[in-house]
């Protein structure tokens, strides 16, 4: 399909709802890992733009009070915000967008999913729009496949054993992310905070994945035992880093990748010795340091977030820790042999969805799919 203007004014954009998403590509997943490889390298050159006066704002977001003071408005509770999350990315994407979300964890009760997202496509030279699209496949796929470049590039090639510590939605979308650049996977071991939400993962895998294993462990240290590849997908805790999973060396299979796209604690006499640290973007995790200061780790839980404070306070080298994107460039060099223990750190970006949404919108385009909306045929203030 495309779009035809009928007016050197007008503007028409594509709706694409999440049927549409999916007719469109949007759960393919190699596709999307190859896109998020394009995204973390231009991210390493420099070629995009994020919310903030540094340029790497994660977003605005809007969070209620305890005891609101005026009637009608929303009290806190968990997950209970909405975020805009806008960006540009450069290369051959040169868009620009936003993705809008309003989150509430009671949604659960109610059979909707915790947050419900909308993304906005927009040209970047006149602003108009050109897609707006339904989000949450795009988010959980974009959020898994980064992890999956990671695993493109430092996994060992024969892995066979996966772990995954919190297996919620994240989860599912790296570990499809890990089998499509890992295929030799033939086990998978899961440890969660209960019987239910390890049954409803294990359910969904073996569908998935028939020709894997399942199996239920207790403990990080029984995950880790002989992983070659470890999501550690668990969300923050409100008791802080002392409740975060945790990952003793000693309990790493020599040649392991970690994939840390949330809370994870391991000591620091690993980190500031011997580790290899990853992470998807420096930029992102200097401006958390400013939006949130000493308390970044403990309220966002994501690893790379203590490895900055570690070289912001002067002991951690910061050379030690690589960008993602110049290992795929070539810049730096990925794994360097089959005993090396690699952490990578993953904190989510915009960019990421503005790419994602490009390129499903182009599929979109190709295919003939989604409805065509007109904004003006002619504006009325110009």
């Amino acid at each position: 399909m495309t779009t035809t203007q009928t007016s050197a004014t007008a503007i028409d954009f594509l709706f694409l709802s999440e049927p549409d998403m999916i007719a469109a590509g949007v759960k393919d997943v190699a596709q999307c890992v190859d896109v998020m490889e394009e995204t973390l390298v231009l991210l390493a050159q420099g070629d995009y733009k994020m919310a903030g006066l540094n340029s790497n704002s994660h977003g605005a977001m809007i969070t209620f009070p305890e005891n609101p003071e005026f009637e009608g408005m929303p009290k806190d509770g968990p997950d209970r915000r909405f975020m805009a999350m806008p960006a540009y990315l450069g290369g051959r994407f040169r868009n620009t967008g936003v993705k809008w979300y309003g989150s509430n964890a009671e949604n659960k009760a109610s059979g909707l999913p915790r947050s419900i997202h909308t993304f906005v496509l927009n040209d970047t030279v006149t602003g108009a729009p050109k897609a707006i699209m339904s989000a949450n496949l795009l988010s959980a796929y974009r959020t898994g496949a980064v992890p999956g470049v990671g695993v493109k590039h430092l996994a060992v090639a024969d892995a066979t054993t996966l772990a995954v510590v919190g297996p919620g939605v994240m989860a599912k979308t790296i570990t499809e992310a890990v089998l499509s650049q890992r295929p030799g996977i033939t086990t998978i071991k899961v440890k969660g905070r209960s019987d239910r939400g390890i049954q409803a993962f294990a359910s969904w895998a073996l569908e998935k994945f028939p020709q894997v294993d399942v199996i239920a462990v207790a403990s990080e240290e029984e995950a880790a035992a002989d992983a070659d590849i470890i999501i550690a997908a668990t969300t923050t805790d409100a008791a802080g880093s002392s409740a975060f999973p945790y990952f003793k060396k000693e309990w790493l299979k020599p040649g392991a990748l970690l994939l840390l796209p949330a809370a994870a604690r391991f000591d620091d006499s690993y980190l500031l010795d011997d580790a290899r640290l990853v992470v998807d973007y420096m930029g992102l995790y200097d401006a958390w340091a400013e939006e949130y200061g000493p308390q970044a780790y403990q309220l966002l839980g994501i690893p790379g977030t203590h490895w900055h404070d570690l070289a912001s306070s002067g002991q951690l080298d910061p050379a030690k820790i690589s960008q993602i994107g110049d290992i795929c460039s070539g810049k730096l060099p990925g794994r360097t042999n089959d005993e090396e223990i690699i952490l990578y750190s993953v904190g989510g970006m915009p960019v990421e969805d503005v790419a994602w949404a490009t390129q499903v919108y182009e599929n979109a385009l190709e295919k003939g799919i989604g409805t065509s909306l007109n904004l003006w045929e002619k504006p009325d203030l110009a």
